[in-house]
C-alpha cells in the first residue's frame, strides 16, 4: 500500500495525441475510461496479449479483457496500434538536487528555492519519459525531496509517484557529504541532517527523518565514487550503526536501503537488514549468494559508468572521480551478470541526476546486454520494482486495482529494448501526461 494517497492529475481537456484516437477527458477519474491495446506486456504472468482493453474508474484498473467494443458514449484511448506496457519505476533517483557537475561545491551554489524550481522540472521531465514512479534516494538540501513529493500528490506540479528518504544518512566526511572545498567553508546545517557518529545518533537522526515525512532511509554504508575524500571500497558505517538505522525503520512500518560499492559494506548491510542495495560495484560471489538467501534487492546503475568516462572526461571531472568509476565499472557489470545468473531479486535503477533526467531508459539495453532477457529487464523496472517499493497493490503492473499507469510504445519492446527511450505516450493514474 501507497504511504500517501496519490490524487490523479485533474485537467479540463486534453488534446489528441498525434496517433491516438482519444475522446476529451475532463477530469480523471470522474467519468469510466477504456484503453484499447494492440499490444499488451503481462509482467506478472511474462506474456504478451494481444487487442485489450482496459477499464479505468477514478484512476485505477477495474478490468482488462479481450477487446469488446465499449458503449458508444464511452472515453476511449485508442492505442491499438502499440505495445501497452505499464508505467516505468525508476528504484535509484535524484530529481530533487542539482545535477553532476565538474564543481565539487556545485551543491553550496543553489539556493532551497531554486532547487525547488529544478526538481519539479526534473519530475516532468521524468514523467514524461514514461517513469510513472520513483524512489528518490537521496537530495543534498534535506526534505526537498518531502516537498515535491507532496506537491507532485496535491496536484500542483506533474511528475511521477515517490517515495523519498529526506536525507543521507552517512558518516562524517564520507559519501553522503558535500566534500572537496576548503575545510574552513561552512556547510549549511540542512546538509547534515544525516550525519551520524555512532549507533544511538543513527537511531536519532533515523527517527527525525520520519518525523519529518520520509517514506524510507537511505544509508551511506561505503565511500562514493562522485565525492571527494571517499573510496567506494572502503566502509563508512559500521554493521551496528546500520542496524540501529534497519531497526528504527521497522518501527516506522518502512525499511532502509544502503549505498555500498565495496564488499565488505555489501554484506555488513545485507546483515543488518536492508531491504535492498544501491550501486552493487564490487560485490564478490559470497555477497551475491547472501543476498539470494535473504532475499535483498540489487539495484546496479550499470549504464552510468559510460556517461561518467565519457561526459566527465570531456568536461573536466576531477580526476578522483573519474578513476574511482573506472575501477569499479566493469566489475559492477560482471557483478550484475553473475547476480542475473544466481537468480538474485534485481530491481530497475539508474542514478538518474548524475546523468540528465528523462534518460532513465538508457539502462535497458545494458540490462539485456549483460545477461537479461528483455522481459526480465522490464520487469526489474515494473514488478519488481513495486514488490521492493512495497507498492505491489498500486503499481507495477497493468491488473485489475492498480493505478491506471502506462506507457505506448510504436514497435516492439521486446524485440528492441531501445524503444522504451521513445515512448509515444505516457498515462499517470487515468490522466494522459502532456
Amino acid at each position: 500500500m501507497l504511504p500517501r494517497p496519490f490524487p490523479t492529475i485533474r485537467r479540463l481537456g486534453l488534446a489528441i495525441c498525434t496517433g491516438l484516437a482519444l475522446l476529451p477527458l475532463h477530469s480523471a477519474g470522474a467519468d469510466t475510461l477504456y484503453v484499447r491495446a494492440g499490444k499488451l506486456v503481462d509482467v506478472e504472468k511474462s506474456r504478451v496479449l494481444t487487442d485489450q482493453l482496459i477499464r479505468v474508474e477514478d484512476g485505477r484498473i477495474t478490468a482488462v479483457t479481450a477487446y469488446a467494443a465499449p458503449p458508444a458514449d464511452a472515453k476511449l484511448v485508442d492505442w491499438s496500434r502499440y505495445m501497452v506496457l505499464p508505467g516505468l519505476i525508476d528504484m535509484h533517483t535524484h530529481l530533487a538536487d542539482w545535477g553532476q557537475t565538474s564543481n565539487v561545491a556545485e551543491p553550496l551554489l543553489h539556493s532551497v528555492a531554486e532547487i525547488a524550481l529544478v526538481g519539479a522540472q526534473n519530475a516532468h521531465t521524468t514523467l514524461k519519459a514514461g517513469f510513472t514512479t520513483v524512489h528518490d534516494v537521496g537530495c543534498f538540501r534535506a526534505f526537498t525531496d518531502v516537498a515535491l513529493r507532496d506537491a507532485i500528490n496535491a496536484g500542483r506540479v506533474p511528475g511521477p509517484r515517490m517515495s523519498v528518504v529526506g536525507a543521507y544518512i552517512t558518516a562524517p566526511g564520507g559519501g553522503g557529504e558535500v566534500t572537496g572545498f576548503a575545510p574552513d567553508v561552512a556547510v549549511p546545517a540542512d546538509m547534515r541532517v544525516g550525519v551520524v557518529a555512532d549507533a544511538a545518533e543513527a537511531r536519532v537522526r533515523t527517527r527525525y527523518l520520519f518525523q519529518h515525512g520520509v517514506d524510507t532511509i537511505k544509508i551511506i554504508a561505503t565511500g562514493a565514487v562522485l565525492a571527494e575524500g571517499t573510496e567506494p571500497g572502503q566502509m563508512e558505517m559500521t554493521e551496528e550503526e546500520m542496524r540501529a538505522v534497519v531497526t528504527q525503520a521497522a518501527q516506522h512500518g518502512s525499511y532502509a536501503t544502503a549505498h555500498a560499492h565495496g564488499a565488505a559494506g555489501i554484506k555488513a548491510a545485507i546483515r543488518a537488514g536492508v531491504r535492498s542495495v544501491e550501486h552493487a560495484s564490487l560485490i564478490d560471489d559470497e555477497g551475491i549468494a547472501l543476498a539470494k538467501a535473504r532475499g535483498v534487492a540489487l539495484v546496479m546503475d550499470i549504464y552510468n559508468g559510460d556517461y561518467i568516462e565519457e561526459v566527465g572526461t570531456r568536461e573536466g571531472w576531477p580526476e578522483g572521480h573519474l578513476r574511482k568509476n573506472r575501477e569499479t565499472t566493469d566489475a559492477q557489470r560482471d557483478g550484475f551478470r553473475k547476480a542475473v545468473k544466481a537468480g538474485v531479486k534485481i530491481a530497475y535503477g539508474t542514478d538518474a541526476g548524475v546523468y540528465p533526467h528523462g534518460d532513465n531508459a538508457r539502462q535497458f539495453p545494458y540490462m539485456v546486454r549483460y545477461g537479461m532477457t528483455p522481459m526480465q529487464a522490464i520487469q526489474a523496472a515494473t514488478v519488481v520494482a513495486a514488490d521492493v517499493l512495497g507498492w505491489s497493490r498500486d503499481v507495477g503492473a497493468i491488473s485489475p486495482g492498480r493505478y491506471a499507469d502506462m506507457i505506448a510504445i510504436d514497435g516492439d519492446a521486446l524485440a528492441d529494448i531501445g524503444l522504451l527511450s521513445k515512448v509515444t505516450a505516457v498515462m499517470k493514474g487515468g490522466a494522459l501526461v502532456d
